[in-house]
Formats: C-alpha cells, structure tokens, sequence
C-alpha cells in the first residue's frame, strides 16, 4: 500500500462516518480495531476507549441518536507509511434542540492490511463541554462574569 492509498482510505472512511453510514465506515476498519478519545465520560459517555467493530457501532450509533446533520471538513489529510492524520472540523445538531455544535479534532490512523486499525482523536473537549452544557464553564470555574455562549 502506497502513502496516497493509505491517505485515500482514511479521507473515504472520515467522509462516510460524517455522512452518518456507520456500516460503510465500519467496513473500512480491522475487525479488532482500538478507538481513543480522551473525553470526560460522564458528559460525553460515547467517548472514551473503545475496542472492536461492535464498540465503535454502538458508540456512532449514540452519537447518532444524539446529534442529527453531521458533517465535516478535512483542511489537513497527510499520510506517511501506514500512520495518517487528519485535521477535521466537525459539525453536529444537537437532537434536543437543534443547536448546532462545531469543534475540531485531530485524528490518528494507524492502518494495518488497507483497513484502518487505531483511531485516536484529540479533541478541546472543554470547548465541545461549554457548547454542549450552553454554559460559560470558564466564567463558573472562576466566578468571573459570563461572556455568553
């Protein structure tokens, strides 16, 4: 496999995971594939470490469940032997009362055999947290008086 498939793989898997066919991006995956995000769990309990085809499943399914019109924009894509990584600007409606929620990741792939075998995501989960909660957490940690969000 050649650098530019590699960076074609893991550009097809990001775009069929944000247009929401989470079977498609699966099957871009190894069967044992690890995901990892660093996340407060008790916030966002889909995040976190998950392992397995049916882990992922179950957490894009929540994520699903929870946030409608997803999207996404890849400004950054490079991939170098079977290592890739991805500057993403990701897009989600909140279901509950159709906020739209914006954040970026920086994804990690690790691909094994043209299928994708580790996936971690670094996220400013305290930005994803404030739009999240539609609270000033910064103006509550410090008392300070609140911006808005």
């Amino acid at each position: 496999m050649t650098e530019a498939s590699h960076r074609q793989r893991v550009q097809e898997f990001i775009e069929v995971l944000y247009s929401g066919d989470i079977e498609a991006a699966l099957e871009r995956c190894t069967d044992d594939v690890e995901f990892l995000a660093n996340a407060p769990v008790d916030i966002l309990p889909h995040m976190g470490h998950r392992h397995g085809k049916a882990e992922l499943r179950e957490m894009w399914t929540d994520i699903l469940a929870r946030y409608s019109d997803l999207h996404c924009e890849v400004p950054i894509l490079i991939a170098e032997g079977d290592k890739a990584a991805a500057n993403i600007r990701v897009f989600f409606r909140k279901n509950i009362n159709q906020r739209m929620v914006q954040f970026d990741i920086a994804g990690f792939y690790a691909l094994r055999d043209g299928k994708i075998s580790h996936i971690r995501e670094i996220i400013d989960t305290f930005d994803l947290v404030q739009q999240l909660l539609e609270r000033d957490v910064a103006a509550m940690l410090t008392g300070r008086r609140s911006s808005g969000i």
